[in-house]
Protein backbone atom coordinates (compact mmCIF):
# COMPACT_ATOMS: atom_id res chain seq x y z
CA UNK A 1 0.00 0.00 0.00
CA UNK A 2 1.61 3.33 -1.25
CA UNK A 3 1.77 5.99 1.46
CA UNK A 4 -1.29 8.27 -0.30
CA UNK A 5 -3.59 5.07 0.28
CA UNK A 6 -1.67 4.82 3.99
CA UNK A 7 -2.42 8.70 4.58
CA UNK A 8 -6.08 8.05 3.60
CA UNK A 9 -6.81 5.39 5.63
CA UNK A 10 -5.71 7.24 8.52
CA UNK A 11 -7.91 10.39 7.87
CA UNK A 12 -10.78 8.01 7.71
CA UNK A 13 -9.76 6.05 11.07
CA UNK A 14 -9.69 9.35 12.48
CA UNK A 15 -13.14 10.35 10.97
CA UNK A 16 -14.58 7.41 12.45
CA UNK A 17 -13.37 7.96 15.98
CA UNK A 18 -14.54 11.49 15.64
CA UNK A 19 -18.29 10.82 15.22
CA UNK A 20 -18.58 8.04 17.86
CA UNK A 21 -20.34 10.88 19.83
CA UNK A 22 -22.84 11.89 17.33
CA UNK A 23 -23.57 7.93 16.72
CA UNK A 24 -24.09 7.63 20.71
CA UNK A 25 -26.88 9.62 21.05
CA UNK A 26 -29.47 7.39 19.01
CA UNK A 27 -28.52 4.87 21.13
CA UNK A 28 -30.70 3.73 24.12
CA UNK A 29 -28.64 1.35 25.91
CA UNK A 30 -26.41 2.68 28.87
CA UNK A 31 -22.91 4.41 27.44
CA UNK A 32 -20.90 0.90 29.64
CA UNK A 33 -22.64 -1.72 27.49
CA UNK A 34 -21.27 0.05 24.55
CA UNK A 35 -17.92 0.42 25.71
CA UNK A 36 -17.57 -3.37 26.57
CA UNK A 37 -19.10 -3.94 22.92
CA UNK A 38 -16.88 -1.73 21.50
CA UNK A 39 -13.42 -3.37 23.68
CA UNK A 40 -14.99 -6.59 22.50
CA UNK A 41 -15.70 -6.91 19.00
CA UNK A 42 -12.98 -4.83 18.17
CA UNK A 43 -10.67 -7.30 19.79
CA UNK A 44 -11.97 -10.39 18.00
CA UNK A 45 -12.14 -8.59 15.03
CA UNK A 46 -8.77 -7.34 14.99
CA UNK A 47 -7.47 -11.00 15.82
CA UNK A 48 -9.69 -12.09 12.64
CA UNK A 49 -7.98 -9.21 10.49
CA UNK A 50 -4.33 -10.83 11.94
CA UNK A 51 -5.60 -14.31 11.04
CA UNK A 52 -6.45 -13.45 7.48
CA UNK A 53 -3.04 -12.15 7.10
CA UNK A 54 -1.47 -15.71 8.54
CA UNK A 55 0.25 -13.56 11.36
CA UNK A 56 0.45 -15.06 14.81
CA UNK A 57 0.50 -13.04 18.20
CA UNK A 58 4.10 -12.65 19.36
CA UNK A 59 3.85 -13.97 22.82
CA UNK A 60 6.84 -13.48 23.97
CA UNK A 61 6.65 -10.04 23.29
CA UNK A 62 3.17 -9.69 25.04
CA UNK A 63 4.38 -11.79 28.02
CA UNK A 64 7.37 -9.04 28.52
CA UNK A 65 4.88 -6.14 28.33
CA UNK A 66 2.10 -7.51 30.08
CA UNK A 67 2.38 -5.18 32.90
CA UNK A 68 1.90 -1.99 30.89
CA UNK A 69 -0.48 -3.50 28.53
CA UNK A 70 -2.44 -4.36 31.10
CA UNK A 71 -2.20 -0.88 32.50
CA UNK A 72 -2.76 0.60 29.14
CA UNK A 73 -5.89 -1.73 28.58
CA UNK A 74 -7.29 -0.64 32.01
CA UNK A 75 -6.81 3.00 31.29
CA UNK A 76 -8.41 2.45 27.75
CA UNK A 77 -11.21 0.99 29.49
CA UNK A 78 -12.03 3.51 31.82
CA UNK A 79 -11.28 6.50 29.42
CA UNK A 80 -14.48 4.80 26.86
CA UNK A 81 -16.64 4.51 30.83
CA UNK A 82 -16.26 8.63 31.38
CA UNK A 83 -15.71 9.92 27.82
CA UNK A 84 -18.80 7.92 26.46
CA UNK A 85 -20.79 9.13 29.38
CA UNK A 86 -19.17 12.56 28.84
CA UNK A 87 -20.91 12.23 25.46
CA UNK A 88 -24.61 12.03 27.48
CA UNK A 89 -24.56 13.96 29.84
CA UNK A 90 -23.68 17.28 28.03
CA UNK A 91 -22.31 18.13 24.26
CA UNK A 92 -20.52 16.01 21.80
CA UNK A 93 -18.36 18.82 21.39
CA UNK A 94 -17.56 20.04 25.27
CA UNK A 95 -17.24 15.75 25.88
CA UNK A 96 -14.24 15.86 22.70
CA UNK A 97 -12.55 18.76 23.87
CA UNK A 98 -12.41 17.59 27.73
CA UNK A 99 -10.69 14.68 26.10
CA UNK A 100 -7.94 16.77 24.14
CA UNK A 101 -6.80 18.47 27.35
CA UNK A 102 -4.84 15.46 27.57
CA UNK A 103 -1.73 16.69 25.93
CA UNK A 104 -1.63 19.59 28.55
CA UNK A 105 -1.77 17.13 31.12
CA UNK A 106 0.93 14.84 29.81
CA UNK A 107 3.41 18.85 29.15
CA UNK A 108 2.85 19.28 33.29
CA UNK A 109 3.16 15.24 35.06
CA UNK A 110 6.05 14.28 32.41
CA UNK A 111 8.80 15.41 34.85
CA UNK A 112 7.18 13.28 37.29
CA UNK A 113 6.41 10.33 35.97
CA UNK A 114 7.78 9.77 32.67
CA UNK A 115 11.15 11.52 34.42
CA UNK A 116 11.29 14.06 31.05
CA UNK A 117 12.36 17.51 31.42
CA UNK A 118 9.73 20.18 31.84
CA UNK A 119 9.70 22.31 28.59
CA UNK A 120 9.06 25.70 29.91
CA UNK A 121 8.12 26.99 26.36
CA UNK A 122 4.93 24.92 26.78
CA UNK A 123 3.57 26.18 29.73
CA UNK A 124 1.85 28.92 27.83
CA UNK A 125 -0.18 26.14 26.35
CA UNK A 126 -1.17 24.70 29.53
CA UNK A 127 -2.41 27.59 30.51
CA UNK A 128 -4.36 28.58 27.30
CA UNK A 129 -5.66 24.96 27.43
CA UNK A 130 -7.24 25.94 30.91
CA UNK A 131 -8.70 29.04 29.73
CA UNK A 132 -10.27 26.87 26.75
CA UNK A 133 -12.02 24.95 28.92
CA UNK A 134 -12.94 27.55 31.30
CA UNK A 135 -14.90 28.71 28.08
CA UNK A 136 -16.14 25.95 26.93
CA UNK A 137 -17.79 24.64 29.99
CA UNK A 138 -19.93 27.69 30.46
CA UNK A 139 -18.82 28.01 34.18
CA UNK A 140 -17.16 31.53 33.87
CA UNK A 141 -20.80 32.62 33.12
CA UNK A 142 -22.74 31.00 35.89
CA UNK A 143 -23.48 27.74 33.33
CA UNK A 144 -23.51 24.60 35.25
CA UNK A 145 -25.90 22.60 33.84
CA UNK A 146 -23.30 20.37 32.14
CA UNK A 147 -20.63 20.56 34.61
CA UNK A 148 -20.71 16.57 35.40
CA UNK A 149 -20.39 16.22 31.93
CA UNK A 150 -17.44 18.39 32.04
CA UNK A 151 -15.84 16.71 34.94
CA UNK A 152 -16.25 13.83 33.37
CA UNK A 153 -14.66 14.14 30.27
CA UNK A 154 -11.74 15.40 32.20
CA UNK A 155 -11.60 12.47 33.95
CA UNK A 156 -11.49 10.84 30.36
CA UNK A 157 -8.78 13.18 29.48
CA UNK A 158 -6.94 12.21 32.50
CA UNK A 159 -7.17 8.17 31.49
CA UNK A 160 -5.93 9.04 28.30
CA UNK A 161 -3.17 10.66 30.07
CA UNK A 162 -2.78 6.91 31.67
CA UNK A 163 -2.68 5.27 28.39
CA UNK A 164 0.08 7.70 27.21
CA UNK A 165 2.21 6.98 30.15
CA UNK A 166 1.67 2.95 29.56
CA UNK A 167 2.49 2.95 26.22
CA UNK A 168 5.62 4.64 26.94
CA UNK A 169 7.20 2.04 28.82
CA UNK A 170 5.75 -0.48 26.26
CA UNK A 171 8.49 -1.86 24.01
CA UNK A 172 9.37 -4.18 21.10
CA UNK A 173 5.91 -5.08 20.30
CA UNK A 174 3.68 -4.82 16.82
CA UNK A 175 1.05 -2.34 16.90
CA UNK A 176 -1.67 -4.48 16.16
CA UNK A 177 -0.62 -7.33 19.51
CA UNK A 178 -0.54 -4.17 21.40
CA UNK A 179 -3.98 -2.89 20.46
CA UNK A 180 -5.80 -6.23 20.66
CA UNK A 181 -4.53 -6.82 24.26
CA UNK A 182 -5.14 -3.25 25.38
CA UNK A 183 -8.74 -3.61 23.65
CA UNK A 184 -9.38 -7.38 25.43
CA UNK A 185 -7.95 -5.86 28.94
CA UNK A 186 -10.56 -2.64 28.39
CA UNK A 187 -13.37 -5.28 27.78
CA UNK A 188 -12.16 -6.99 31.00
CA UNK A 189 -12.29 -3.60 32.78
CA UNK A 190 -15.80 -2.74 31.94
CA UNK A 191 -17.40 -5.57 32.17
CA UNK A 192 -17.51 -5.30 35.85
CA UNK A 193 -19.15 -2.14 35.85
CA UNK A 194 -21.67 -3.24 33.64
CA UNK A 195 -22.64 -6.14 35.65
CA UNK A 196 -23.27 -4.08 39.07
CA UNK A 197 -24.55 -1.23 37.15
CA UNK A 198 -26.74 -3.01 35.04
CA UNK A 199 -27.64 -6.00 36.85
CA UNK A 200 -31.21 -4.81 37.92
CA UNK A 201 -31.56 -2.48 35.25
CA UNK A 202 -34.37 -2.49 32.56
CA UNK A 203 -32.37 -2.22 29.34
CA UNK A 204 -33.90 -0.84 25.78
CA UNK A 205 -33.12 -3.40 23.49
CA UNK A 206 -33.92 -1.49 20.21
CA UNK A 207 -32.94 -2.63 16.68
CA UNK A 208 -31.26 1.03 15.83
CA UNK A 209 -29.44 0.83 18.80
CA UNK A 210 -28.25 -2.93 18.53
CA UNK A 211 -26.83 -1.91 15.04
CA UNK A 212 -25.00 0.84 15.86
CA UNK A 213 -23.48 -1.03 18.69
CA UNK A 214 -22.15 -3.28 16.37
CA UNK A 215 -21.28 -0.96 14.33
CA UNK A 216 -19.47 0.98 16.66
CA UNK A 217 -17.23 -2.52 17.91
CA UNK A 218 -16.53 -3.43 13.87
CA UNK A 219 -16.61 -0.47 11.57
CA UNK A 220 -14.86 2.15 14.74
CA UNK A 221 -13.28 0.10 16.77
CA UNK A 222 -12.00 -2.92 14.67
CA UNK A 223 -11.59 -1.46 10.90
CA UNK A 224 -10.49 1.76 12.52
CA UNK A 225 -7.65 0.57 14.60
CA UNK A 226 -5.86 -1.23 11.69
CA UNK A 227 -6.27 1.14 8.94
CA UNK A 228 -4.74 3.72 12.40
CA UNK A 229 -1.79 1.60 13.26
CA UNK A 230 -1.32 0.98 9.06
CA UNK A 231 -1.15 4.43 8.85
CA UNK A 232 0.76 5.15 12.02
CA UNK A 233 3.93 2.96 11.12
CA UNK A 234 4.40 4.23 7.97
CA UNK A 235 3.45 8.02 7.77
CA UNK A 236 5.80 10.86 8.86
CA UNK A 237 5.91 11.56 12.93
CA UNK A 238 4.45 15.46 11.97
CA UNK A 239 1.93 13.76 9.51
CA UNK A 240 0.41 11.29 12.14
CA UNK A 241 0.18 14.68 14.98
CA UNK A 242 -1.57 16.78 13.34
CA UNK A 243 -3.90 14.49 10.99
CA UNK A 244 -5.10 13.27 14.82
CA UNK A 245 -6.60 16.48 15.18
CA UNK A 246 -8.90 16.07 12.71
CA UNK A 247 -10.92 13.95 15.52
CA UNK A 248 -11.97 16.80 17.97
CA UNK A 249 -12.61 19.01 15.10
CA UNK A 250 -15.06 16.28 13.40
CA UNK A 251 -16.51 16.11 16.85
CA UNK A 252 -16.65 19.70 16.80
CA UNK A 253 -18.67 19.65 13.40
CA UNK A 254 -21.07 16.47 14.41
CA UNK A 255 -22.07 18.45 17.43
CA UNK A 256 -22.86 22.10 15.30
CA UNK A 257 -24.06 20.55 11.73
CA UNK A 258 -26.45 17.11 12.88
CA UNK A 259 -27.35 17.44 16.50
CA UNK A 260 -27.28 21.50 16.54
CA UNK A 261 -25.44 21.91 20.17
CA UNK A 262 -24.52 25.45 20.27
CA UNK A 263 -21.28 26.28 21.76
CA UNK A 264 -22.14 29.94 21.21
CA UNK A 265 -19.01 32.42 20.90
CA UNK A 266 -16.87 32.06 24.25
CA UNK A 267 -16.92 27.92 23.37
CA UNK A 268 -16.06 27.71 20.16
CA UNK A 269 -12.89 30.53 21.39
CA UNK A 270 -12.28 27.96 23.84
CA UNK A 271 -12.23 25.37 21.38
CA UNK A 272 -9.82 26.99 19.31
CA UNK A 273 -7.31 27.54 22.72
CA UNK A 274 -7.35 23.61 23.51
CA UNK A 275 -6.69 22.47 19.70
CA UNK A 276 -4.62 25.29 19.11
CA UNK A 277 -2.66 24.14 22.47
CA UNK A 278 -2.79 20.30 21.98
CA UNK A 279 -1.13 21.06 18.35
CA UNK A 280 1.33 23.21 19.47
CA UNK A 281 2.73 21.05 22.84
CA UNK A 282 3.38 18.54 20.69
CA UNK A 283 5.81 20.35 18.37
CA UNK A 284 9.17 19.44 18.39
CA UNK A 285 11.70 22.44 18.53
Amino acid sequence: MNQAAERSGYILAVFLYGTIGLFLRFVTLPSEIVALARGVIGSAFILMYLKLKHRKIDREAVRRNLFWLSAGGICLGLNWIFLFAAYTTTTVAIASLCNYMAPAIVVLIAPLLLHEPLEKQKLPCVAAALVGIILVSGVWNGSVGSISGVIMGLAAALCFVGIVICNRKIHDIDAMDKSVVQLAVSALTILPYVLVRNFHASLQWTLPSVLIILMLGAIHTGVAYCLYFSGMGSLPVHTVAILGYLEPVVSVLCSALFLHESMGPAGWAGAVLILGAAVLSERKE
